[in-house]
Formats: C-alpha cells, structure tokens, sequence
C-alpha cells in the first residue's frame, strides 16, 4: 500500500533527525550545518569610531529610527539600502559622524534581534521534529503490531497507515523548512556587514 513506502521513507528521515542536530554538543537543538554563533560582536563588524552613547541613544533620534527598519529588511536591497545610507548621512552636516554611529547601533541592534529569533525559531522546530520522529517510531511499532496479529483489524491498520503518511507529510514539509531558514542567519549577517561597511565608507 501506497504508505508502507512512505513510512519506511520517513523512519529514515527521522532517523537522521538524531545524527544532524547534534554536531555541536554545546547546542544539541541547533540543525544547520553551519556552526552556530549566538551573537555577533559589535567589534566584528565595526570598526568606525568608537559608538559611545550611540548604543542606546539611537531610537531617540527619529529619523534614524525610522530609516532603520528599511533599511534592515530584506525587501530592501543592498543596493537601495546604500542609497539611502549616502542620501541621509550627505543631510546629516555637521552631525554626520555621530548620524552614521546611531544608525549603525539601530542597525545592529535590529538585525542582532532578527537572526536571534530566527535562531530560536529553527530550535523550536528541530524540537518539534524530534518528538514527531519518536511519535512516527512509536505509530510504526503499533502498526507492525496489528499487522502481525493473528487476527487482523483492517480498519485500524488502514487508519493508522494513513495517519502515518500524514505525520510523514509534516515531518518533510518542516525538514525543507528548516533547510531553507538554516540559510537565514548567514544572510542576516553579510547584510549586517555590508551596512557596516558602507556607513563607515560615509563617514571616513
């Protein structure tokens, strides 16, 4: 029958749940192959002026707490956000430096934010894999049961066949998730370091 291919198909895929998400003992939940690092320094990414007050004056400026969240969006490319970028800072005389560390320090703080949800996101969802994939082991084992009964129950076999390429469903449908999104944070960060680079650029 048409699920007995797919939960052999998703025991392995389970199966492989345990292998992936441990690479690192240190964070047993995280399921990318790229290493987690759980924040970015400032010194990583900047190396203007020292940011001072900037760290948590920033959202007391309007403008910058406004140019901010577009500038962080992903809809916004690169290339725009280095537009707007140069466009602020050449109206910013003679508080041009200063300008240029606030809106780095919204910048940071805003992306930092972002790629530690979507951190945490991605660990939550590898925890929900591994109790779909105890729950597909166990569903498998009852199934085998009834199939091996003496006597056999072939409404419950059915039913309990179909939910099983049900939970496979999901079980797929969320590993391409976590394939996708584990792309996010490295995203996330050669943005944060283009930004950086080119206000730094503004303001030498």
């Amino acid at each position: 029958m048409r699920w007995l291919t797919a939960i052999c198909i998703v025991v392995a895929l389970a199966a492989s749940v345990d292998r992936s998400h441990a690479a690192d003992p240190r964070y047993p939940d995280w399921p990318c192959s790229q290493a987690k690092v759980p924040e970015i320094s400032v010194a990583a990414v900047w190396a203007g002026p020292p940011l001072g007050d900037a760290v948590n004056n920033w959202k007391n400026d309007s403008k910058v707490s406004a140019l901010v969240p577009r500038l962080a969006a992903r809809r916004t490319s690169l290339e725009e956000a280095q537009k707007e970028i140069a466009e602020f800072l050449a109206a910013s005389p003679p508080d041009k430096n200063e300008r240029g560390k606030l809106l780095f320090a919204g910048l940071f703080d805003t992306l930092n934010a972002q790629r530690s949800s979507v951190m945490n996101g991605l660990e939550r969802v590898t925890r929900k894999q591994r109790e779909a994939a105890e729950k597909i082991r166990s569903d498998t084992m009852t199934l085998q049961g009834l199939q091996d009964a003496p006597t056999k129950d072939q409404a419950k076999i059915d039913e309990l066949g179909n939910q099983l390429v049900w939970e496979t469903r999901i079980f797929e449908d969320r590993r391409q998730v976590i394939k996708f999104v584990c792309e996010v944070p490295t995203a996330i960060d050669q943005r944060l370091f283009a930004l950086a680079r080119d206000i730094q650029q503004e303001i030498e």
